[in-house]
């Protein structure tokens, strides 16, 4: 199968060219990704709450570790609206670009021994309530869905916490879902760099 082709730019976003998305992370070029986090105020709680996606064992780059509720790369021939197709494809829900808040381009790097990666993320937020039976994932890249409240997240990242709890489901190998409730620290997240993770959230919150 071809490799993905990305657009390449340079810090500032002026587009410089294509390459291969394997080339993209071998040499650090900035490129463009979709982000969308879902969050949602719960009336009888009085709360609100972010949803991460739990990556699955079999992926490549951190397998098995909480992540961006649905996120992808935007292809070279493709418009930012397009990333929306991620939510379908990873989550099994059908979203309209439409119904997306736009939190605007976030910069962030994530340098790991075999991968560097810059990207000028489109940051997007879902609030519509959604409920776990609604979502039907894709289980070679996502094995569950789990939530925090927003402000632990924050507190965790932050380091007034050093764990948080989280409650939601995950998949069986058989396809089954199975409620689940547990504790989190830091390294059972992905590791975005904390000062774009807070970016994100102080984002999200002038948004709620």
């Amino acid at each position: 199968m071809e490799e993905e082709k990305l657009a390449i730019f340079n810090e500032n976003g002026d587009r410089l060219g294509v390459t291969s998305r394997s080339e993209v992370h071998a040499k650090g070029y900035w490129h463009e990704t979709f982000h969308c986090w879902f969050v949602h105020y719960d009336e009888d709680l009085k709360e609100t709450f972010i949803y991460f996606q739990l990556r699955s064992d079999d992926k490549k780059d951190f397998p098995g570790l909480l992540d961006i509720t649905a996120a992808g790369h935007i292809l070279s021939d493709e418009k930012i609206e397009d990333g929306v197709r991620e939510v379908h494809e990873e989550l099994g829900i059908k979203v309209k670009f439409e119904e997306l808040e736009d939190l605007g381009v976030v910069k962030g790097e994530l340098i790991q021994e075999n991968m560097i990666d810059r990207e000028h993320t489109n940051v997007f937020l879902y609030t519509k309530p959604v409920s776990y039976e609604e979502f039907q994932l894709q289980t070679e890249e996502v094995s569950g869905i789990l939530r925090s409240s927003l402000s632990d997240f924050k507190s965790l990242i932050q380091h007034d916490k050093a764990e948080i709890e989280l409650e939601g489901f995950v998949v069986t190998k058989d396809g089954v879902k199975n409620d689940i409730s547990k504790k989190a620290g830091y390294h059972h997240f992905v590791p975005h760099e904390r000062p774009y993770l807070i970016e994100i959230i102080d984002r999200i919150e002038q948004k709620m």
